[in-house]
This record gives structure tokens, C-alpha cells and sequence, in this order.
């Protein structure tokens, strides 16, 4: 067990979860929720204000600024904590309560943006409010997580190389987009790699990272409500959209055997389960992404008055569409390359599921 000094320093990395006794299809859930910051974002915040101190960016009296609907926060909040920063979140009205109490315990400032913006969204007035500080003050220090590429270099130094260790022979792997930093710094470590591996990523219906049309999205993490600047789609074999239901069931799935999972890690792991599912490839080596753990979602998807009143009362009612109705209805198809891509279980350019071929 390692001795630490700084709270960042420590980061469990290796910890999987096989999925197949509780969904029947084989994935393993790589758990990134395991580190002082409670998310992956630890990564990405790291990579971030590090580099900002080596630059020269940051200096002893700057204020650290940034834009997160949470785990991005939570992270800077402790990196800020530890380094003697002061620290400003802004953040809205989806930020669960739990999140935002904890950034306020650890010495940061949170601010809520309350009004939508021109997109149905809240990011474009986050961002706009973070824009109108740092003209005001030049002490504020933006990072910009949707622009900064210390987002996507942290999972290309560390989270793809964390997989490819333990999995040498993997053949697909599932990652939830937002900012799309996890998503693009693993896609670019595994197109360098010795194999060919399928990249999924997984949106949230409502989420326009892909060109989708906008819509309620209730579940922070993943999903934007415009198109990520990090994103080159060209790194990308295909995009599962998901909803927030389907998300919900599989959060109280893996729940009811143990295991407490954020609204992300549900989001991705029920878009896994239906490409499996609809794949059917026979000794597939898949490896889906957990951004995070649960315990921050307990007054939202794990609240039966939250899931209600947004949701309706059968929400979790087994026999409404969800995990547990998917099937394999067809066999694999190859892409161009001789790599399997989707059957035809759902149309391509539908909305909930598309596929890519790498230009």
C-alpha cells in the first residue's frame, strides 16, 4: 500500500468488474471511481492543472475557473485544496446536491447557472458566465476542459495504457462521451496499437455531441448540448445513444447485486449490453469505462421520488423496454477493413444507434 502526501498521488487503476453474472453477456467494467476525487475526472484534472504550472499559466494568487456539471469539480476542487489554489465551479441546476456540497467542503466556491441557453441546455450559460469572469479579473484561470488537449493526453498516457495491459487481446471498448476527452485519448492510444480494436462510444438520447436533436437530459455526466471541440469522429467505429430509463435500470441492476454505479457507468453499460446483445460475437474481448461510483446519485436515480416525478412510477418496472428485453436478433456484419460492426438489430443513422466506418 503506497504512502501519499498529496491526495492526487493516488489513483486505483487496474480494478474490473466481470459483468456476465449479472447481465449474462461478457464485459469487464474498468472502476475508475476508486481515487480521493471519486470519478476518472481525477485524471483529466491532474494532466490539466499541471500543465497550466508548468507553462507558467498558473501562479500562487490565480483563481482556478471552470465549467463542470461535477466529477471535473470534485477533482479540481481537491487539486486546488492540496496546492493552496482558491478554486470557483460553475456549475447548474443538475449538479446533485451531494456534489456540490462536497466541492464546498473541500474550500471551493460553486456557482449555479438557473437559466437555460439558446440550445436547451445549461452549458453554453456556464460557459458564457466563465467568459465574463475571466474579462473581469485577470487572476481567473479558465482550463477549459472542452478545449484544453491535457483532457484527452491524461487517457491516452494512462487509461488506455491501463487496458491494454490487462487486456492485450481486447476487441471492443465502450466509452461514455461528454467533453469526449476519455473517449478520444483512448481512441487515439488504441489506433496506434498492434490490433485492431472497435471503438463504441456511448451518448445519452438528448445529447448532441453526434449530431443528434437535442433534448431533456436530467442525469449529469455524460452528453453536451453542443459539439465537443475535442471530438474527431474519425477515431470513432460507432455511436450508441441511450436513454436515460434504459441508463436507470441498469444503475438498479447492478445495484441489486452490489454494486453502486453513477448515472455515466449505467449509461455506458446499458449501451454495451445492447451492442453485444445485438452483435452476438462469440469470445469477444469487451471492456466497458465506470467514470464513477454511486454514492453521489443517491438523491437522483436512486431517490424513488426523483425517478417518479421525472420518469413516471414504472420507471423500473421489469417488463417496460430496457436490459432485460434486449436480444440478439441478428448475426455480425464486417466493415470495411474486416472488422464486425453492428447487425441489423437497429437501423443505421437511427438515432439510437449508428455505425462508423474509418474514413
Amino acid at each position: 500500500m503506497p504512502v501519499i502526501s498529496a491526495p492526487h498521488a493516488f489513483n486505483e487503476s487496474q480494478l474490473y468488474v466481470d459483468l456476465r453474472p449479472i447481465f449474462g453477456r461478457s464485459l469487464y467494467l474498468k472502476c475508475e471511481g476508486f481515487n480521493f476525487a471519486g470519478s476518472i475526472k481525477l485524471k483529466a484534472a491532474t494532466e490539466m492543472v499541471e500543465t497550466a504550472e508548468r507553462e507558467g499559466v498558473l501562479k500562487p494568487d490565480s483563481i482556478l475557473v471552470e465549467s463542470s456539471s461535477g466529477n471535473l469539480g470534485v477533482a479540481l476542487s481537491m487539486i486546488a485544496a492540496s496546492k493552496g489554489y482558491r478554486f470557483l465551479c460553475v456549475t447548474d441546476s443538475r449538479c446533485n446536491l451531494s456534489t456540490r456540497l462536497l466541492m464546498e467542503a473541500l474550500g471551493s466556491e460553486v456557482h449555479i447557472i438557473a437559466d437555460l441557453d439558446a440550445n436547451g441546455g445549461f452549458l453554453g450559460a456556464r460557459i458564457d458566465y466563465v467568459r465574463a469572469l475571466c474579462d473581469s479579473d485577470d487572476r481567473y484561470v479558465w482550463l477549459s476542459q472542452y478545449t484544453n488537449p491535457g483532457n484527452w493526453k491524461a487517457h491516452y498516457r494512462k487509461t488506455a495504457p491501463e487496458i491494454a495491459q490487462r487486456f492485450p487481446q481486447l476487441d471492443v471498448l465502450f466509452v461514455g462521451a461528454g467533453t469526449t476527452g476519455t473517449l478520444m485519448g483512448c481512441a487515439r492510444y488504441f489506433r496506434e496499437w498492434h490490433r485492431p480494436v472497435r471503438i463504441i462510444a456511448v451518448d445519452s438520447v438528448g445529447s448532441v455531441i453526434f449530431g443528434g436533436a437535442p433534448g431533456r437530459r436530467m442525469i449529469p455526466g455524460l452528453g453536451m448540448s453542443m459539439r465537443p471541440p475535442l471530438l474527431d469522429e474519425s477515431y470513432v467505429d460507432e455511436v450508441i445513444h441511450v436513454e436515460e430509463t434504459d441508463a436507470i435500470r441498469a444503475c438498479h441492476r447492478l445495484a441489486r447485486r452490489g454494486f453502486l454505479f453513477g448515472g455515466s457507468t449505467g449509461t455506458v453499460v446499458s449501451g454495451a449490453m445492447r451492442w453485444l446483445a445485438e452483435n452476438d460475437m462469440r469470445d469477444v474481448t469487451a471492456v466497458a469505462i465506470a467514470p464513477d461510483l454511486g454514492e453521489r446519485y443517491l438523491d437522483t436515480i436512486y431517490q424513488t421520488n426523483w425517478l417518479h416525478d421525472l420518469y413516471g412510477d414504472n420507471v423500473l418496472d421489469p417488463d417496460e423496454p430496457g436490459e432485460d428485453s434486449w436480444a440478439a436478433d441478428a448475426a455480425p456484419t464486417r466493415s470495411r477493413g474486416g472488422r464486425p460492426h453492428l447487425g441489423t438489430g437497429d437501423k443505421e443513422g437511427s438515432p439510437r444507434h449508428r455505425h462508423r466506418d474509418r474514413e
